[in-house]
């Protein structure tokens, strides 16, 4: 994918031998070991589950996908930092993120205020935002900002992951592909995160969005033209 937004012309097959001839391979991650976890129902207290997984049933900024990770980092990891995060289900793009040293409800809406800062002129009248059962995201506060901008909330059934998916895939591919190991200071881990998301969104081509990397892709939908270095736009049927 990389070599196909480069001039240079190079097939499958001769880099599947040139990786063959000179060792070279591509991790594969491991399968999650709670694939097979039972499905749990649905508690009335929270948000409806919406979204039930139909993910290509919506197009741009009208489906967004929200969670919290933790963030290990430190000699030996032994210091803990917290990752809030919002995209595009669609785009793939990741539109607002907030890195915390704790895990207060502030750090959380500030990244719905990114969100709208950015790109609240852009979301659907419709939109919706979906996310586990967290005590964050059922927090008076953080309903009255949805609220207040025309933003649904969807959430997961209780104790089942797979409801947000897209966001725990994306998670488990950024600890797979950054490297936080000399991080020893919480903006060491900062600064990481930013360059992280940065590449990602313009340059960490995807096979399921035509081969493009989100901001590119986001382009291509709105514009209908996909830019190839050293020829230009080229009109996508």
């Amino acid at each position: 994918m990389v070599l196909r937004n480069t001039p240079n012309k190079m097939s499958l097959e001769k880099i599947r031998r040139l990786m063959r001839k000179y060792g070279l391979f591509c991790p594969i991650r491991k399968a999650n070991p709670y694939r097979k976890m039972l499905k749990a129902t649905q508690t009335s207290t929270y948000a409806k589950n919406r979204v039930k997984r139909k993910w290509g049933d919506y197009g741009q900024r009208e489906l967004l996908t929200t969670d919290i990770t933790y963030m290990y980092y430190g000699i030996n990891r032994t210091k803990k930092a917290y990752l809030s995060l919002i995209r595009d289900a669609c785009t793939k793009q990741v539109l607002s993120f907030v890195l915390s040293d704790n895990l207060r409800e502030e750090f959380v809406l500030e990244t719905v205020n990114q969100l709208i800062d950015r790109y609240g002129s852009q979301l659907s009248k419709h939109v919706i935002i979906t996310s586990d059962q967290g005590v964050h995201y059922s927090a008076i506060e953080y309903r009255r900002k949805l609220k207040k901008y025309n933003i649904t909330r969807s959430m997961s059934r209780r104790a089942n992951c797979w409801d947000n998916s897209p966001q725990e895939s994306f998670f488990g591919h950024m600890k797979d592909e950054i490297d936080i190991t000399e991080c020893n200071r919480f903006e060491e881990l900062k600064y990481c995160i930013n360059e992280y998301m940065n590449y990602y969104n313009n340059e960490r081509y995807q096979w399921d969005i035509c081969k493009m990397a989100p901001n590119q892709y986001n382009k291509y939908l709105r514009k209908g033209h996909y830019i190839i270095p050293g020829k230009g736009k080229v009109k996508v049927a």
